[in-house]
């Protein structure tokens, strides 16, 4: 994983649990980086899944609530930082219909190493969209925290049913998007 990810997360704890608890989240981790992240670094997911379990214990909140609360602190993060993404954008769904075939070859052109999500798009109307999330690091929960964190940055009303596709592992999950009245 990116980076960005980890000091983004560090940060995210930083804010919500304050100094201290970030600390020892880090210090109580078994981290082959020691916990040293650099926004350009790459790092391996299990040191994410690793500190998300040692933030568990030390606030007794929920993994899977951490982690999308974490995605959508993310999702105001990269619209603040890469602002160049939402230009022209005025929807959830156009931002969203975007992310496979232009923001993630973007980021691609820039970190050529970057193991992304992959997104297919099977369902698209005026008022609905189906997303089909697949990761190798089943981060399910992020994508659900981005998503939100997507919708309440259009300030849109939209319901998200989420199905884990049973064939996957957790490695793939179908968003249905409606919007809502």
């Amino acid at each position: 994983m990116k980076g960005v990810v980890f000091t983004e997360f560090v940060e995210f704890v930083e804010d919500q649990f304050g100094l201290d608890i970030a600390d020892d989240m880090i210090d109580n981790s078994e981290l082959p980086s020691g916990g040293a992240y650099t926004a350009v670094g790459t790092y391996d997911h299990t040191e994410m899944v690793e500190l998300v379990t040692q933030l568990h214990k030390l606030t007794d909140k929920p993994v899977d609530g951490l982690i999308h609360a974490y995605g959508k602190h993310l999702f105001t993060r990269f619209a603040a930082g890469y602002h160049h993404f939402f230009e022209g954008v005025k929807t959830t769904f156009e931002f969203l219909l975007q992310i496979e075939n232009h923001i993630h070859v973007e980021v691609r052109k820039l970190y050529a190493d970057a193991e992304l999500p992959t997104f297919e798009y099977p369902h698209v109307s005026a008022n609905r969209l189906e997303m089909i999330y697949r990761s190798q690091r089943a981060f399910g929960d992020l994508a659900a925290g981005l998503i939100e964190g997507c919708i309440e940055h259009f300030g849109e009303q939209i319901s998200v049913k989420r199905e884990a596709l049973a064939s996957e592992d957790g490695k793939a999950i179908r968003f249905v998007l409606t919007i809502d009245g």
